[in-house]
């Protein structure tokens, strides 16, 4: 079928979601487990996320972060991905951007899930919104 190979970058994208999910929790759950029972009132059901915000390190709930972050921006990129597959735009350049876009993701989730400077992680947020953004604009001009 014209246009299906951008489904690959969406598919790769999705497997890079849920390896994050597996990084998360494995090094989330030992750090709950090291934690003192909660002694709060009201607090006998367990942690909350609050509560975990401030007691886990800040290294360990990057990864939550990115985790969470996956669920925002992609988003846009799925369904527009999605618009250009059944549309017969998404091979060519639109597939090239999409592997871009997603490489990105994957560069920005490992730079926060490890170092986490704001500067550089804005950067590469930056250049794969500009990589989605073109995508759009291609959809567009080819529904419009």
């Amino acid at each position: 079928m014209i246009g299906m190979t951008i489904l690959k970058p969406v598919v790769a994208l999705a497997a890079w979601t849920m390896i994050m999910w597996l990084w998360m929790y494995a090094t989330r759950i030992p750090a709950i487990g090291k934690l003192p029972k909660p002694t709060e009132p009201g607090a006998d059901q367990g942690w909350t996320g609050a509560m975990l915000e401030t007691l886990i390190p800040r290294e360990i709930q990057w990864k939550a972060h990115n985790y969470n972050h996956l669920h925002e921006a992609p988003t846009v990129f799925y369904a527009v991905c999605i618009v250009l597959a059944m549309i017969g735009q998404g091979d060519g350049l639109n597939t090239m951007i999409a592997w871009a876009y997603v490489a990105l993701r994957v560069v920005h989730s490992i730079w926060q899930s490890t170092v986490n400077k704001v500067g550089v992680r804005f950067g590469l947020f930056a250049l794969s919104s500009l990589a989605l953004m073109a995508l759009i604009v291609h959809a567009a001009m080819a529904v419009f």
